[in-house]
C-alpha cells in the first residue's frame, strides 16, 4: 500500500511535476495563534503537502506538534490545537527540496540556545546550506535532520553577539540563496527574507496583531488585514513588551540589492488569489494567455485549459482570440488518496484517474490545450492523446510560459537537466511529434516579462529571477560548485 502522506501519488505515476519548497507563516500576541497558524497553513497547502508542523510559546514554553500529511488531516482537531497552547506561534507546511522526507526534517526546527529556545521555519533553500554544513561538522557540530534550516540554528549559536536578533542577523548574512524565513523566541517573533527577494514574504495584521505568511491567500482565509511586503534582504523584529504592546523594528540588508522576484511564482507556485509583488496573479496569469494568443495563434473551435494550473491562462487566450473557453477537462480533486497499488497498469491510466475529458466539448472539434508549464512532457503525452480519444479534429498545445532548460536550486524540485523535455528535442517540431499535437507553441520569455511587469526583459540585468528558462543564476551555487568534492549528506532511515 501507498501511504500518500510519505509518497504524494502524482510522483508516483510520472514525476511530472515542479514542486514549491513550503509555506510559512508566524503571529505574535494573539490569544488563538495556533489556530490562527492552522489556518494560515491551510491556506498555503499548496505550497507543500508532505508534512506541516506548528510551534507555539505560551509565556513559560515552547509546544511542537508535527505531522506527515496535510493540515487538514492534524490541525482540525481540537485535541491537536490544545496542545498547542499561547499567543505567539510559528508553523510551516513542507515539500522537500533539501533531506529526506522524515518526520525530523519537518519545520519549525527547534534550539535551546543561552538567551532561551529558539524556533525556525523556512520556504526557499540556501545554495550554500551543504558547504555550511560540512564546515561546521568538522569543527565537531553534531547535526539532527538532514534540513538546511538546522545549519541556521548552528550560526545563531556559534554568533558572538549577544542579542537573540544579532545573532540571528548575522547567522542569515552567511547564508546564500532564496529563502523567507520566520523566527519565534520567549518575546520575538522574526522575520527575513532573502537579499534578492527569490521568495516572497508578507507582513500582515490582525486585531493590531502582526503576522508574517508566504502569501496574501494566508492573510485572507482568516480575515487579516495586508501590511506590505517583506523588502528583499530586510529583517523585521516584532517583539512583546512587558506591558503586552509589540515593538516593531525593520533592520535593512548590509548591502541593498534589486528584488528578483522568481518568475515561477507567477507561472505556477503562487496560488491565483494571491497578490505577489504588488501583482495579481490571477491577473499575470491571464496576461500571460492573452500574450501567448497574440504571439501563437490557431484556427481552433474552443480553448481547453489543463486544470488546474492552466485556467486563468486559457481564460486569457480565449478572450485575446475571440475563441470560446470551456472546460474541456475534468479534473477529480480527490485522487491524492487512494488506496490502489500503483503497478504498471495503474501508471498507464494515471492521468485519467487526475483528469477525465469532457467528450461533450471536444468531440469534433479543434482544440487548443492550454497549460501553465511543461517539465518533462509526459503528463502531456497523455493528455493529448486523451483529448484525441475523446474525438478532437485537432489538438494544439499552447503552453502559458518559456521552455525549461535548466534546473533551479532556490526551492523548486526540478529533473535533472538531461530529464527536462527542452534538452530532450533539437527542436519544436521534434517535442511536438513526441507530445502527439498538431501544434506546440511556448510563450516567450519577452512575453512573460511583459504580462508580470509590463517591460522587456534586460538580458544585462534580468528584472525576476528566471534562470529556469535563461541559465542565468542570479546568484553563486557554492553547493553544486562543490559537487564535484563529493559532498554528501547522510541519511539515517527512521519510521516518521
Amino acid at each position: 500500500m501507498i501511504d500518500s502522506h510519505t509518497t504524494p501519488f502524482r510522483d508516483i505515476l510520472d514525476g511530472d511535476t515542479l514542486h514549491e519548497e513550503c509555506g510559512v507563516f508566524g503571529i505574535l500576541g494573539h490569544p488563538e495563534a495556533a489556530t490562527l497558524t492552522a489556518l494560515g497553513l491551510h491556506a498555503l497547502q499548496h505550497r507543500g503537502q508532505e508534512a506541516a508542523g506548528i510551534v507555539s510559546f505560551d509565556g513559560r514554553q515552547f509546544h511542537t506538534e508535527k505531522h506527515m500529511g496535510l493540515v487538514g488531516d492534524h490541525y482540525t482537531k481540537p485535541a491537536t490545537l490544545a496542545r498547542l497552547p499561547g499567543a505567539a506561534s510559528i508553523g510551516h507546511t513542507r515539500y522537500s527540496t533539501t533531506g529526506e522526507v522524515a518526520l525530523r526534517n519537518v519545520q519549525p526546527l527547534f534550539a535551546e540556545l543561552e538567551e532561551g529556545g529558539i524556533a525556525i521555519a523556512h520556504n526557499g533553500n540556501f545554495t550554500n546550506g551543504l558547504t555550511l554544513r560540512r564546515q561546521i561538522i568538522a569543527t565537531g557540530a553534531i547535526c539532527q535532520s538532514t534540513s538546511d534550516t538546522e545549519v541556521v540554528l548552528h550560526l545563531i549559536a556559534r554568533s558572538r553577539h549577544s542579542s537573540t536578533t544579532d545573532r540571528f542577523i548575522d547567522a542569515i548574512r552567511q547564508m546564500e540563496g532564496g529563502y523567507a524565513m520566520v523566527a519565534l523566541t520567549r518575546t520575538k517573533l522574526i522575520a527575513a527574507r532573502d537579499p534578492i527577494g527569490i521568495r516572497p514574504l508578507v507582513m500582515g495584521e490582525l486585531d493590531g496583531k502582526p503576522i508574517f505568511c508566504s502569501e496574501t491567500c494566508a492573510l485572507d482565509i482568516i480575515g487579516a488585514k495586508f501590511v506590505r511586503d517583506i523588502k528583499n534582504g530586510e529583517v523585521v523584529i516584532c517583539e512583546l513588551q512587558p506591558d503586552g504592546s509589540i515593538s516593531i523594528e525593520s533592520r535593512p540588508p548590509a548591502r541593498p540589492q534589486p528584488e528578483k522576484l522568481c518568475l515561477f511564482e507567477y507561472v505556477y507556485f503562487a496560488r491565483p488569489d494571491s497578490v505577489v509583488g504588488g501583482r495579481s496573479v490571477y491577473v499575470t496569469r491571464k496576461n500571460m494567455g492573452m500574450n501567448l494568443a497574440k504571439e501563437a495563434p490557431v484556427d481552433a473551435d474552443v480553448v481547453v485549459p489543463v486544470p488546474d494550473g492552466g485556467t486563468p491562462a486559457a481564460l486569457g487566450y480565449a478572450q485575446q482570440s475571440g475563441i470560446p473557453f470551456e472546460y474541456g477537462i475534468i479534473r477529480n480533486h480527490y485522487v491524492g488518496r487512494t488506496f490502489i497499488e500503483p503497478t504498471q497498469q495503474i501508471r498507464a491510466f494515471g492521468v485519467k484517474l487526475k483528469h477525465s475529458a469532457n467528450r461533450a466539448m471536444i468531440e469534433g472539434k479543434r482544440v487548443v490545450l492550454v497549460d501553465d508549464s511543461v517539465v518533462r512532457g509526459t503528463t502531456s503525452v497523455k493528455i493529448v492523446q486523451m483529448i484525441r480519444d475523446a474525438g478532437a479534429k485537432e489538438v494544439h498545445l499552447r503552453v502559458a510560459s518559456p521552455m525549461i532548460y535548466h534546473p533551479d536550486f532556490y526551492g523548486i524540485d526540478t529533473p535533472d537537466r538531461e530529464k527536462l523535455l527542452a534538452n530532450q528535442h533539437e527542436n519544436l517540431a521534434s517535442m511536438c511529434r513526441f507530445i502527439g499535437a498538431d501544434s506546440l507553441e511556448f510563450l516567450s520569455i519577452d512575453g512573460l516579462y511583459d504580462a508580470v511587469g509590463g517591460v522587456k526583459r534586460d538580458p544585462e540585468n534580468p528584472q525576476f529571477t528566471d534562470h529556469y528558462f535563461t541559465g542565468d543564476y542570479p546568484t553563486r551555487l557554492l553547493d553544486k560548485e562543490g559537487e564535484k568534492m563529493g559532498r554528501k549528506v547522510s541519511m539515517l532511515a527512521t519510521n516518521g
